[in-house]
């Protein structure tokens, strides 16, 4: 009969993965008699790819204590992740691009809070066969490189900037996304902040109308490209350039200064951020000799008014640990702690979250 139950029960969790099902069955023997264990909340979340290694690890931590909880979040990138909060099909998004007034406006469950999870930077990743690690390259020359107007990896400007360095005569591809992505917000916002063409002919958002590149779904598809192109170059998060062994340049940050992607320098760029109360925020080409100029925040997106009670609480009381807690997981992830100070403030934010008008964190 054991046997039975077992393949049955391997059965479900393998096609439907349905941990939950198995919440639901008979009381655990372990349970006090007369005791019920805690209902299951099923939460449903999508979007920032930027900030999924954390959270995918974050939500494992969680259930570890929280058997009843099962959290399935999808790496769809930010542009899905605003869409579908927006359209309701799911309890909250992440995005690493905040929401426009426009977006928010459109939003059918009323305002959505930005909650941030995490900050990080944009690594600006290469795969280039003989050219050295940690290659400088300032924001003029990134920019033109983006724009289709430098090449070839030798070229002059990028040779300047790296005096000594024997570079090869091997045509650029560029990488990007495909997708809407917050990734691209961030990047774009950079490029904007110190290219005046690129300002004007591209700009910033989720989604570019790109001049050059082969596009990739996700930070995992770009990182994809980089690997399979020799001579391409393109941007990730951090994290997912440490974790595929690809080589990520040197940059010129505000103040003159050349500095590598790492988790001083990430929080660095926010210590220089001014932070407003509905805590959307850039931190792109930020002061301070020791900030790296290309970083940024992942937001959760939560509706403030909750509809469901249970899957309320247990959204609202994830994210407080993911804010606490789970920050514990960041830096082995090449992600930055949180600053103490913006976590007392997202402490009252989300007491802000009501359920039928009373606060669900008291």
């Amino acid at each position: 009969m054991f046997r039975k139950m077992g393949k049955f029960l391997t059965t479900v969790i393998i096609g439907m993965l349905a941990v939950t099902l198995v919440s639901c069955g008979a009381q655990d023997p372990s349970t006090p008699a007369g005791q019920e264990k805690a209902a299951p909340v099923n939460l449903t979340g999508a979007g920032s790819s930027f900030v999924f290694p954390l959270l995918n690890q974050q939500i494992e931590e969680y259930r570890k204590n929280n058997p009843n909880i099962t959290i399935n979040y999808q790496s769809t990138g930010s542009g899905a992740g605003i869409k579908q909060v927006s359209e309701q099909t799911l309890d909250f998004g992440a995005t690493d691009g905040p929401m426009t007034e426009d977006q928010q406006k459109v939003a059918k469950g009323g305002k959505i809070l930005h909650i941030p999870l995490t900050l990080g930077a944009v690594a600006v990743t290469y795969n280039a066969p003989n050219v050295p690690k940690n290659l400088k390259l300032g924001p003029a020359v990134l920019a033109d490189i983006f724009l289709g107007k430098i090449t070839h990896w030798n070229d002059q400007r990028i040779a300047s900037e790296n005096p000594g360095v024997s570079l090869p005569d091997t045509k650029i591809t560029v990488a990007r996304r495909s997708d809407g992505s917050g990734t691209t917000y961030i990047f774009s916002d950079y490029l904007t902040s110190v290219s005046p063409e690129w300002s004007s002919k591209v700009g910033k958002g989720t989604s570019l109308n790109w001049p050059v590149g082969i596009g990739g779904k996700g930070n995992a598809g770009v990182a994809g490209v980089i690997q399979q192109t020799p001579g391409t170059i393109g941007y990730l998060e951090l994290a997912y350039a440490v974790q595929n062994n690809l080589s990520y340049a040197t940059m010129q940050n505000k103040e003159g200064k050349w500095i590598v992607p790492s988790l001083q320098s990430t929080s660095a760029a926010a210590a220089a951020a001014t932070i407003p109360e509905d805590m959307r925020v850039s931190i792109v080409n930020a002061p301070g000799v020791d900030a790296y100029p290309i970083a940024g925040f992942a937001w959760a997106l939560i509706y403030q008014d909750q509809k469901d009670k249970a899957k309320g609480t247990a959204l609202v009381n994830f994210i407080n640990w993911a804010i606490h807690d789970g920050q514990n997981l960041s830096e082995e992830l090449h992600y930055p702690k949180l600053p103490a100070s913006l976590i007392s403030r997202e402490e009252v934010m989300l007491k802000s979250v009501t359920f039928q008008g009373q606060p669900i964190l008291k």
